[in-house]
């Protein structure tokens, strides 16, 4: 018994820490359909600064939120992990550690 709570202790602590963080900037969120949608761009290198991408999530789930214009920080869950049939997401305010802070909300990443 001992083995098997070690065991899926490990697993989670894996999966946690395959958990990529970005800080990315909110360009605007509009509601379309029942179905908030947030332009979003990555912060970083050079290279990545291109790259927008939109966050969906469905309007009057808990965790959907249209979050305001600003810099946040994005956890990508991992695999089969979250609400949603895609790439599911976490969206936290820019000062906080997402290990410790309540998450703003739950997307969908659709790339650009």
């Amino acid at each position: 018994m001992k083995k098997a709570i070690f065991l899926t202790v490990l697993m989670v602590a894996a999966q946690l820490a395959a958990q990529e963080k970005s800080n990315i900037t909110v360009k605007g969120a509009e509601v379309s359909n029942g179905v908030v949608i947030v332009a979003a761009a990555q912060e970083g290198t050079p290279e990545q600064a291109n790259a927008s991408f939109a966050l969906h999530c469905n309007k009057g789930v808990s965790a959907c939120k249209a979050p305001e214009p600003g810099s946040y920080v994005m956890v990508r869950l991992p695999k089969n992990w979250g609400m949603y049939d895609c790439t599911n997401v976490d969206l936290y305010p820019s000062s906080a550690d997402p290990a410790k802070a309540q998450k703003i909300g739950e997307y969908c990443l659709i790339e650009k």
